[in-house]
């Protein structure tokens, strides 16, 4: 595995991702970032511009993450989670003493971090079953990807990268994704848990 030493990171940086020892600190760092809304044109910048611009994205907040879990030791993995009439939404997963958890920034409370305690990553993928929902308040999310190990983008520099990384949320659109619902019957929410699931939501 490509160290982070080796991809010519800044003395800043390398501090940022050594301070972020353990998922939930990653997260908690993620947390603090405003979320970024693209109110100047669409971004999908390297975790190098995440750290300088202090805002992110779901995909931008994903490629950060899997970042720093590479500084600390471990595969940089992303998962896509594909859905229908909503946004796909990405995250970085992890496995400790062999299960699987997640880290994700997102503008919905409920599609963020998951204590590694699931078996598969359909376990994973299914706990944010509830949680993933459009404005209108509908249950969205219908397939998932294997996880990408992101090193296959080193050529990119995708850590450090001064251009936007299209290349990577292209390349999720053409690998094969899970799919966890046949049905064209929408499913909704209940009240209480989609106003839950807005809290802190950006706009």
């Amino acid at each position: 595995m490509k160290s982070a030493g080796k991809v010519n990171l800044s003395k800043h940086e390398l501090q940022v991702f050594r301070s972020l020892r353990t998922p939930e600190r990653i997260q908690a760092y993620l947390d603090a970032l405003p979320y970024n809304k693209e109110h100047e044109g669409e971004t999908c910048r390297s975790p190098r511009r995440v750290i300088r611009d202090q805002t992110a994205h779901c995909f931008e907040g994903a490629l950060l993450a899997a970042a720093a879990l590479r500084s600390n030791g471990h595969p940089p993995l992303i998962l896509d989670l594909e859905a229908v009439r909503d946004d796909d939404h990405v995250v970085a997963v992890f496995r400790q003493q062999g299960s699987w958890g997640s880290i994700g920034k997102s503008n919905y409370s409920g599609l963020r971090f998951r204590t590694p305690v699931y078996r598969t990553i359909r376990e994973l993928v299914m706990s944010y079953f509830e949680h993933y929902y459009n404005l209108d308040g509908e249950k969205t999310l219908r397939a998932f990807s294997r996880p990408i190990n992101l090193s296959r983008f080193d050529r990119l520099n995708w850590m450090t990268s001064e251009v936007d990384l299209w290349a990577i949320p292209e390349h999720l659109l053409t690998i094969s994704h899970t799919p966890i619902l046949r049905t064209k019957r929408r499913i909704f929410m209940d009240e209480r848990l989609y106003q839950a699931g807005l809290l802190g939501r950006a706009e």
